[in-house]
């Protein structure tokens, strides 16, 4: 395979998770490589942002890919590593835009904060993570690069509207790159499962340009 994705995965997910695992069969599939990292890094109870820009950042290198792939929380550090030099197109799967800054306000009382992972297992993130994602500003301003959202409008874990305004925050900029465009899956939640064909398509598509 000459080309591979560098996919980032979201929030309380792994590179095993069920989105992973679908995009990465779809893509095998299409003779694209798969590269994602384990970005629950240093573990999930102490997760850091930086921490996991820098995996993805060192992923990067190790396989320079053709096309960024982040899913959810991913998306922001899929826009980050692009910002930081790796200028490659960008796919983004029910992206976590203009989310971060209000994290905090909607989690549990308490240090650490208890959730439940992707297994349902109960786990625990320490609040520091949460506060802390209030500086994040990566998607601000348009990536330096062509990007592709698909996002569903019965997203039950990120407001499709704010991602919506995000996006037409992007376009007012002037600072899209041509060929860039917004999919908005009618009925979609956030695994966007029933879309993952017309997602791989897209992503092979970017990876061939």
């Amino acid at each position: 395979m000459d080309r591979s994705v560098l996919y980032l995965h979201g929030f309380t997910s792994s590179p095993t998770g069920e989105k992973a695992t679908r995009v990465r069969e779809l893509l095998t599939d299409r003779g694209i490589g798969f590269n994602a990292p384990d970005l629950n890094v240093p573990t999930l109870e102490k997760l850091e942002f930086e921490s996991m820009v820098e995996r993805a950042l060192e992923a990067s290198e190790n396989e320079p890919p053709a096309v960024v792939v982040g899913s959810s929380l991913g998306s922001l550090v899929a826009l980050e590593v692009v910002r930081r030099g790796v200028r490659k197109p960008v796919v983004l799967i029910a992206p976590a835009l203009g989310v971060a800054v209000h994290w905090i306000d909607h989690v549990a009382e308490g240090d650490p904060v208890l959730l439940y992972g992707g297994s349902e297992d109960e786990c625990t993130v320490h609040r520091g993570f949460f506060e802390r994602m209030k500086l994040v500003t990566c998607d601000q301003d348009a990536p330096a690069t062509a990007v592709t959202v698909f996002m569903g409008t019965e997203d039950e874990s990120v407001p499709f509207e704010r991602v919506r305004e995000v996006w037409e925050r992007w376009e007012s900029s002037g600072l899209l790159v041509s060929g860039s465009r917004f999919v908005a899956v009618e009925g979609g939640d956030h695994s966007l499962a029933s879309s993952m064909e017309m997602i791989a398509e897209e992503i092979v598509r970017r990876a061939r340009e």
